[in-house]
C-alpha cells in the first residue's frame, strides 16, 4: 500500500509540470496567433488552455482582450447583439482573472476595457454606474503599473466622454444616479492621460487618434493635425489599425478645414 501511494505521488509530480508546460505552450501559441491577426486560432488556443485550467490568470485576461478585438470588428454605430454578447463574455473572463490575481495590472486593464466597451448597449442609469467601475479599474491598473499605456488610454477616454455630456446630464448623473466620480472629470485630465499613453507607446495608432479627437474637442487644431500626421506614418500592427487609420484620415479632413479658414 505504501509503495502504491509513493508511486502515485511520483506520477502526480511528473504529470503536473507536463500539464503546466502544455498550457504555457497553448497560451504562447495564442499570443502568436493574435500577433498574426488569426483571432479564430487564438481563441482556440486560449480555450484549450482554459480547458486545462479554468483559473489560469494569463489565459483569462488574454481571452478577455481577444474577445474585445473580435467584437471591435463590428463598428459601434451598427446594432449587433452578437458584438454586445462578446463584450459581456470578455467581461466575465476579465472578472475571473481579477478574482484569481487582483494584484496585477493586466486583469484590471482587461476588466476596464471590457466594461467600457459594453456601455454602448446599456441604459443611461446602468451606464453611469458602470462608468464609475471603468474608472476604478483603470485607476487600479495604472497604480499597479504606471507604464500600462492601455489603462492611461482608458482614463483619457473616460474623462473625455464625461466632458462630452451636457451640464444637465452630468447633474442628473451625480444627483440621481450616484455618479459622483464624474465630478472630477476634465478636458485637462483627458488630454494629460492620452499624452501619457502616447509617450509610453508612441507607435500605437489608436493613442494618436483618440488624443487627436480630444484636441479637436478642445479646438486645438494644429496639435490635432500633428497627432493625425503621426498616425498616418505609423505602420499597422494591431488588427484594428487599418480602421483607425481610416478614421484618422477622415478626422484630418475636418481639421484641415478649420486650419484653412
Amino acid at each position: 500500500m505504501l509503495l502504491t501511494r509513493v508511486a502515485c505521488s511520483l506520477l502526480c509530480v511528473a504529470v503536473l509540470p507536463a500539464a503546466a508546460a502544455a498550457q504555457a505552450e497553448q497560451i504562447a501559441s495564442g499570443v502568436h496567433a493574435v500577433a498574426a491577426h488569426d483571432l479564430a486560432g487564438a481563441r482556440r488556443d486560449f480555450e484549450a488552455a482554459l480547458h486545462r485550467d479554468p483559473n489560469s490568470y494569463e489565459a483569462n485576461w488574454r481571452m478577455s482582450l481577444l474577445l474585445i478585438d473580435v467584437a471591435k470588428q463590428v463598428p459601434d454605430h451598427i446594432k449587433s447583439p452578437t458584438r454586445d454578447s462578446l463584450y459581456q463574455l470578455a467581461e466575465s473572463y476579465a472578472r475571473r482573472a481579477v478574482a484569481v490575481r487582483g494584484d496585477d495590472t493586466e486583469g484590471h486593464f482587461a476588466l476596464a476595457n471590457a466594461i467600457g466597451r459594453s456601455l454602448l448597449s446599456m441604459s443611461a442609469r446602468e451606464k453611469v454606474r458602470r462608468a464609475t467601475e471603468v474608472h476604478t479599474e483603470a485607476l487600479r491598473a495604472v497604480e499597479l503599473d504606471p507604464r500600462n499605456d492601455g489603462a492611461w488610454h482608458i482614463l483619457g477616454r473616460w474623462n473625455a466622454e464625461v466632458e462630452r455630456l451636457s451640464a444637465f446630464e452630468r447633474l442628473v448623473a451625480r444627483t440621481f444616479l450616484g455618479g459622483k466620480a464624474l465630478a472630477g472629470a476634465s478636458w485637462d485630465e483627458a488630454e494629460r492621460d492620452l499624452r501619457i499613453a502616447v509617450e509610453l507607446a508612441p507607435a500605437r495608432i489608436v493613442h494618436r487618434l483618440d488624443l487627436a479627437e480630444i484636441l479637436v474637442s478642445r479646438q486645438k487644431w494644429a496639435a490635432a493635425k500633428q497627432q493625425l500626421d503621426e498616425a498616418e506614418t505609423l505602420p499597422p500592427v494591431d488588427i484594428s489599425d487599418p480602421m483607425y487609420k481610416q478614421q484618422a484620415r477622415a478626422l484630418e479632413v475636418k481639421v484641415l478645414e478649420k486650419l484653412h479658414k
